[in-house]
């Protein structure tokens, strides 16, 4: 038979409790169920959607999931003390339920786009399977390669959920225009809007018309957008109701109705808010800890001015690869994550086999940022991997021959001769030619417009290498491995260091699913510890440390 004492003199767990506080409660039970061992009462931590009990028996301290808690006798000896307790805490509990609610999922956790296809129609489908929103990387991709995609995506996921990326398109707003046809045809009934400067007609008019009136006379807002900003101008936009010029416009152009127009005019442009701080491809790297109290704050003032019958969510992306993450935008008030990064080194992504071993690979120091294919002559910058790659380097320098001459024909013949032989392997009329070609097809304006302008057929030129470098990173195209640009940021080197030494150390053990759930488990778990210390336990670092446990091997 087990003793008390016995129990008490085996283990010396490193447990301490420094408190004013006093429950004035005992706990009673099996003394089978308590644990006192290291490892044992961290598996008692871990296991979240049970009760958390930290007791003290004859000057130990102990933890278990069991039992049940009763005044103290303060007649009696060798009771338990009750020291903590911590409800049960579910994954479903983090972050803002109506989150879950909107979206038909599990988690207040989704996946970000990544362009070109990189966040695929198999990462979109796997977690959709699993009740996890996940946005397919439309951007970049023709009409025919989107439209394949949101047939695939419906005919798997027919009752959701899933997103489609709307990018924004400044210099070419039909591209924009040809997506957003696609999702109303198609009833894409979820839209994550992102790099938006300003307000468009394409992204108000996919709003708008999905605005109508249900059976008890309530707005019902058809085509939800999550706007993914990282300013607070941007924020305010999105924030607020649809513009009246655009909502005019639409109008007169008999693509909305007059009852949609002023169902517009009490609803704001996005249901939800995603705060982008620093992360992968676009960015203004802006610091979590700034921004997000401050877009949350923004939300709350025109929240107040406006009286939105359903007020506006506000998530956090953009470093987001680690429980310790998590949990700081949760705290933070955030209503929901979004992973982005991370999962272009998982299984399903659409990146190439080469470009995930060098993702699995980075450190957080291993990212810069480098020239936009899609904003090349703004000046605006992505940020990528620079690690086994010449990409950030190379596209710098196009952008600095840019500014510097007004045409292909003032660069120095050295100049044009390392071109050709380093960057395009090729010769810039042979560049022009199939640069031309595609325009004819994509975006056929333009492309007269090059004709008649020297300096914006050296920009289409240029573009050619800026745009089929991350093509080559999808498609894994050889030879090419030094131009690959592979959208990153610093939480790609934050995970890499969180798993290093787990089943999740190598790309072809990483599935998004499974990093979705590792993540969420972990935030739960270092939630329930730091409530632990928060209330006078104390513990050294092994029982906050949290390592990604196979499913199989999970308790």
């Amino acid at each position: 038979m087990t003793t008390i004492e016995t129990v008490l003199n085996k283990h010396d767990n490193g447990l301490g409790f420094f408190t004013c506080n006093h429950q004035n409660q005992i706990w009673k039970g099996s003394l089978d169920c308590v644990s006192f061992e290291k490892s044992a009462i961290k598996d008692k931590l871990l296991t979240s959607d049970k009760p958390c009990y930290i007791i003290k028996i004859s000057g130990k301290i102990g933890a278990t999931n069991d039992g049940y808690l009763a005044p103290a006798d303060h007649s009696s000896s060798g009771q338990a003390e009750l020291l903590i307790s911590l409800p049960p805490l579910r994954l479903q509990q983090l972050g803002d339920p109506s989150f879950l609610a909107a979206y038909g999922v599990k988690y207040a956790y989704m996946t970000g786009a990544m362009a070109g296809g990189i966040a695929s129609e198999e990462m979109v489908i796997a977690l959709g399977k699993e009740k996890i929103l996940s946005s397919f990387g439309a951007g970049g991709l023709l009409p025919e390669r989107l439209e394949s995609a949101i047939n695939t995506i419906q005919q798997a996921l027919p009752n959701g959920p899933y997103a489609f990326n709307l990018i924004h398109s400044p210099n070419e707003p039909a591209i924009e225009r040809r997506a957003v046809d696609l999702y109303l045809k198609y009833g894409v009934r979820i839209v994550e809007a992102s790099a938006f400067l300003d307000l468009t007609p394409n992204i108000v008019y996919y709003r708008v018309a999905g605005l109508r009136l249900n059976a008890a006379n309530q707005i019902d807002i058809r085509n939800k957008v999550i706007a993914k900003v990282s300013r607070r101008e941007v924020a305010t936009k999105f924030l607020q109701p649809a513009p009246e010029r655009i909502l005019k416009e639409l109008l007169e152009q008999g693509l909305i109705t007059e009852l949609q127009a002023n169902l517009a005019r009490q609803v704001p442009m996005a249901d939800d808010i995603t705060v982008e701080a620093d992360s992968g491809g676009h960015t203004d790297n802006r610091p979590l800890v700034c921004l997000l109290p401050s877009i949350i704050a923004l939300r709350d003032e025109i929240q107040a001015q406006y009286n939105y019958s359903v007020p506006i969510r506000i998530g956090v992306a953009g470093g987001i690869g680690t429980p310790e993450a998590a949990l700081a935008g949760f705290m933070m008030g955030a209503a929901y994550i979004m992973t982005g990064s991370i999962n272009q080194s998982c299984v399903e992504s659409g990146a190439c086999e080469h470009t995930k071993k060098l993702l699995a690979q980075a450190e957080m120091a291993d990212m810069i940022m480098a020239p936009a294919a899609d904003m090349f002559e703004m000046g605006v910058k992505l940020q990528v991997l620079k690690r086994g790659t010449m990409f950030p380097m190379r596209a710098q320098k196009l952008y600095e021959l840019y500014r510097t001459y007004d045409s292909i024909e003032q660069i120095p013949a050295a100049e044009k001769d390392k071109l050709e032989k380093q960057i395009f392997r090729k010769s810039l009329a042979e560049v022009w030619e199939g640069a031309a070609a595609y325009l004819s097809q994509k975006n056929p304006e333009k492309l007269g417009k090059a004709v008649n302008n020297p300096k914006l057929k050296m920009a289409v030129i240029f573009r050619w290498y800026l745009g089929l470098s991350s093509r080559w990173s999808s498609t894994g195209e050889k030879g090419r491995e030094v131009d690959y640009q592979i959208w990153c940021g610093p939480a790609m080197g934050g995970f890499n260091d969180w798993v290093r030494g787990s089943y999740l150390s190598e790309p072809n053990q990483r599935h998004v699913v499974d990093v979705a759930d590792q993540i969420m488990k972990g935030t739960a778990f270092l939630y329930r510890t730091h409530s632990l210390k928060m209330q006078g336990l104390q513990m050294p670092a092994y029982y906050s440390q949290y390592q990604p446990i196979p499913s199989t091997l999970e308790k």
